[in-house]
């Protein structure tokens, strides 16, 4: 799931950090352009208020179930469920990693080049479009998928604002006519993973402000039937959060080794500034002010329609949904199991 940080994260091939030879990353003759025409909006003041009321819990939407509470010497992890009435199932997680400071945790979900080290799941990176006011950018991912599917593009709008040392990163699916839709790999459109990053005391005791909280609210809709995607998420949900642990320790000496910061991440260090008193006028003002930017503008600025923009944003968290199902840690009979489900599906995978 995260998209990231995706984080999305449980892979389909081997578990090292090593890079697949068919990963890339790169920047289009556009990339160094300001985000002022067909993409202007595409993340705005409504999506930060969308993540504070997630945070808050102010958004309206069902209980969270608790799945999953476990911790290693590293960090700690809190994942939780939720299924609306209409849309895939959203999820949301609190990580809390100690000797990590926000700004590295940060930089490490923008690092697209980095993560191809990592990320065994991410074959495809480019950066579309930035604004090199605010940071905002538009990047295109290609996804491995299981061996039943074809692999997956995203086309990810994401910005980043900073209030008190607390950073609200934002990314979502965006509409972007510049990049039409192919028949492989498959585009997914429904597409939301979004973190609160802050410092916390670290569980040592010794009172210091050391470690470093990630609240995620992810979700998606990959094409996948949602029963079979959650039983994959169940199955490869911790084995992914200890993956992407390894993978920010190892940003963590990388860092540190001096090595220069990836133009990704220069852009993490690009944001918008808001101050404590605009944060509690946003998340106290209604959802249709429309002095507010709005989430949902398209980048074309043309008004969505109610199918593509449920009232209620799906959410969801946990780890970056781009692909959980893992095949080494299905079993054989849950496998066979898929694949016969998937078989009645047909090409419309």
């Amino acid at each position: 799931m995260y998209s990231c940080y995706c984080f999305p994260f449980a892979g389909t091939g081997s578990p090292d950090l090593g890079v697949s030879e068919p990963a890339s990353i790169s920047f289009s003759d556009t990339s160094l352009s300001k985000l002022d025409g067909q993409s202007k909006n595409c993340v705005g003041e409504g999506d930060l208020k969308h993540l504070s009321n997630l945070v808050h819990e102010k958004d309206g939407g069902p209980a969270w179930i608790l799945l999953m509470d476990k911790s290693t010497s590293n960090m700690s992890y809190q994942a939780w469920r939720r299924d609306p009435e209409t849309g895939p199932p959203q999820y949301r997680s609190r990580t809390v990693y100690e000797d990590m400071s926000p700004e590295m945790m940060r930089d490490f979900f923008w690092d697209d080049e980095f993560r191809l080290k990592w990320d065994d799941m991410l074959l495809e990176a480019e950066t579309i479009e930035e604004c090199p006011n605010n940071g905002t950018m538009v990047v295109k991912w290609v996804r491995k998928f299981p061996f039943f599917c074809s692999d997956r593009e995203y086309v990810i709008g994401r910005r980043i604002w900073e209030s008190g040392k607390t950073y609200y990163c934002v990314t979502k699916g965006v509409q972007y006519p510049s990049v039409p839709c192919r028949s492989k790999p498959r585009r997914v459109d429904l597409y939301y993973s979004s973190w609160l990053i802050r410092a916390v005391e670290s569980r040592k005791g010794d009172g210091q402000m050391s470690a470093c909280e990630v609240l995620l609210f992810h979700h998606e809709d990959m094409g996948i039937p949602w029963e079979i995607a959650k039983l994959g998420v169940r199955q490869g949900m911790w084995g992914a959060v200890k993956k992407i642990d390894s993978g920010l320790r190892r940003y963590q000496k990388h860092v540190a080794s001096g090595a220069p910061l990836s133009h990704c991440a220069y852009m993490a260090h690009i944001n918008s500034k808001i101050s404590t008193d605009r944060m509690k006028y946003l998340e106290n003002t209604p959802d249709d002010l429309q002095e507010i930017e709005t989430c949902e503008q398209t980048v074309n600025d043309e008004k969505p329609s109610e199918k593509n923009v449920p009232k209620l944003l799906v959410v969801g968290g946990a780890i970056a949904l781009a692909c959980t199902i893992d095949r080494g840690l299905l079993t054989k009979a849950v496998i066979f199991g898929v694949a016969r489900r998937f078989a009645k599906i047909g090409k419309r995978l």
